[in-house]
């Protein structure tokens, strides 16, 4: 069978009416995934918690292409432990897959038939990292870094069968966003289905050097589950202008009860983004 037999072949069957250009739509399984790993923006986000380095197993929903080239953002990390992302491909189809998966990609899965990964190193996987990982004709798997080259392993891929990507969200990395996917035509570009922009993870610490706590307040913070009032005002107190925006983007605290709410809390009121206050003492 040639090439481009191959590669129709493995062509998932999907709904997507985007043209002949289009790969088809690039998520996550939604029911083959690690134990400690939750999914989110549509199947394209798998974040791990962060108490345990293990757990994360994830593997794509449909079937990729030799060459097609897998782009995944590094959201979030962790320095507290060793490792981190693997990337790898994989025969097994993740819906015939009994679960509970075994928590490691290595060596759990590389060791039974179908299955292959790589260690991506944890310099190439700080946050704000982007990288692309592709599976060639002869069976190799190769990972390019955003501006620092690629790496490749021989790795003898069985690419006459149908094959998944599969990610591995070990040890540092315990979030990573799918950006989509591309491949080379004889005459074009495929691509798969765009999806939404990525939403922007700013860093969770921030400065408040014009924020104030007493101690004797009789302010009290309630809920956290609140809707941000029309009006502009603060979710917490709601007299106060929410003249403070958090590092997740929402602009929902006075300049009054956000010490109070990160001392408390340590989560924003809207989203329950854990937001790490600054290293000062509040007066």
């Amino acid at each position: 069978m040639g090439r481009a037999d191959h590669d129709k072949k493995t062509d998932p069957k999907t709904t997507c009416k985007c043209g002949s250009s289009c790969l088809g739509p690039m998520t996550f399984h939604p029911r083959a995934v690690g134990d400690m790993i939750c999914l989110s923006e549509g199947g394209r986000r798998a974040e791990r918690i962060e108490d345990t380095f293990k757990g994360g197993v994830v593997f794509t929903s449909r079937p990729v292409r030799t060459y097609e080239k897998i782009r995944l953002l590094v959201e979030k990390h962790v320095p507290h432990w060793q490792g981190a992302l693997r990337v790898g491909f994989t025969n097994v189809n993740p819906s015939a897959r009994s679960l509970p998966l075994p928590p490691f990609s290595m060596p759990n899965l590389t060791q039974t038939s179908g299955h292959w990964a790589m260690p991506v190193h944890e310099s190439y996987c700080q946050e704000t990292s982007v990288l692309e990982f592709w599976v060639t004709y002869s069976g190799n798997i190769c990972v390019k870094f955003q501006n620092s080259g690629k790496q490749r392993l021989v790795a003898n891929v069985d690419v006459r069968k149908p094959l998944w990507a599969m990610i591995d969200v070990y040890g540092q990395t315990c979030s990573v966003l799918l950006l989509g996917s591309k491949t080379k035509g004889f005459l074009f570009k495929k691509t798969s289905c765009p999806g939404p922009e990525p939403p922007i993870r700013r860093p969770s610490t921030f400065s408040l050097e014009n924020t104030t706590l007493s101690e004797s307040s009789d302010d009290r913070t309630s809920c956290l589950n609140m809707e941000i009032p029309a009006d502009g005002y603060c979710v917490v107190c709601m007299v106060r202008q929410n003249d403070i925006t958090l590092p997740c983007g929402h602009r929902c605290l006075c300049n009054h009860c956000t010490p109070r709410v990160l001392a408390q809390f340590g989560t924003c009121p809207l989203c329950r983004l854990v937001i790490s206050p600054p290293p000062v003492m509040w007066t």
